[in-house]
Formats: structure tokens, sequence, C-alpha cells
């Protein structure tokens, strides 16, 4: 659908948007058992500082590793099938999967933008 001055507009379909507590919010990053344990490495990291503080960034710097790692490999598959999916030159490409494409993209986006806000005080 047009917009005044010539843009696309992109509806959004009920049960999309971020702040609906029903839609699929996607693959989790970090597993909730590999979540609690990266915590409470991260904890026992902070509360042996003072007696080893070179001992303590050593391991909170593995533990942010190992959250990275993941991260940044499940974005950039997330990435590889999307391009894929519009960049196949055996397929044309219609207007509702391009759609759905640009859905996951703005949902993708979303997720990192909310992440990439300060944390609340």
């Amino acid at each position: 659908m047009s917009s005044p001055g010539g843009c696309v507009a992109i509806a959004v379909q009920p049960g999309t948007s971020t702040d609906s507590p029903d839609r699929n919010p996607g693959p989790e990053l970090v597993p909730p058992g590999d979540r609690d344990k990266l915590t409470l490495r991260l904890q026992q990291a902070l509360n042996t500082f003072v007696d080893s503080p070179r001992h303590a960034v050593e391991e909170a710097d593995t533990v942010f590793d190992e959250i990275a790692a993941p991260f940044t490999h499940t974005l950039a598959e997330r990435r590889r099938v999307l391009r894929a999916s519009r960049q196949d030159p055996d397929t044309d490409a219609q207007t509702e999967e391009l759609r759905l494409v640009l859905r996951q993209y703005r949902e993708i986006t979303e997720r990192l933008l909310h992440m990439s806000a300060p944390a609340s005080q």
C-alpha cells in the first residue's frame, strides 16, 4: 500500500508488535539453563575480585565470550537465511514472501534495539 509522498507502508499484522505477549520472539540466544550457569559464574567472578582481581576479570571475560559467540553466530545465520530467501535467483520472490522477510528483519532489529537501550535503574 502507498502512503502520501509515494512511500510504501507495511501493515502491521495483529500480534506482531514487540509489545504483544503472544508474539513469537524467535529462538533464544542463550538457553535458560546456560543463562543461569553463566550468571552464577559471573557473580562468582565478582565475588572473588577482592582476593584475586586478575582471575575475576579473566573469568568475567570468559563468561562474556561464551555469551557473545553464540549470539553473533545466531545473528549471522539468521541474516544468511533471510538474504538467501530474497536473493535466490531460481525463484521469483513473491510479495508475500518479501513481506514475511521484512517482518522478520523488523522483529530482529527491534530486539537488538531493545537490548541496546540502557538498563533500567
